[in-house]
């Protein structure tokens, strides 16, 4: 049951982030244009693309750390387009260490 609350967790993380452009009227009616999903035992896959530019694709391996340990690795990107029409990509991690993203818009640590 772990799996699918971390899978939750990060797809809310994911619906959450580009909050940019709720004030712009053209996104209020953003359509879903492409929507692929698999769930299996060991893993998961998904993919979303909406009209307004928003694209979110992630990967989900489950991976055993030791005997009776479970880490769930996620490998993923999202892409949205702010009010002044500028695109951004993210590329994230979230594994047993955390969640790392990285972006050209991002400060590099």
């Amino acid at each position: 049951m772990k799996f699918v609350i971390v899978f939750v967790a990060i797809l809310a993380v994911a619906l959450g982030a580009p909050q940019h452009h709720h004030d712009h009227h053209d996104y209020e009616h953003a359509e879903i244009v492409r929507y692929e999903s698999d769930v299996r035992p060991d893993g998961y896959k998904f993919g979303y693309e909406t009209s307004d530019g928003t694209k979110h694709d992630a990967e989900g391996q489950l991976k055993v750390l030791e005997k009776d340990k479970l880490a769930l690795v996620v490998h993923g990107s999202y892409t949205f387009v702010d009010k002044e029409g500028h695109q951004f990509t993210v590329n994230y991690v979230a594994d047993e260490y955390g969640y790392q993203a990285e972006g050209t818009h991002l400060p590099h640590h």
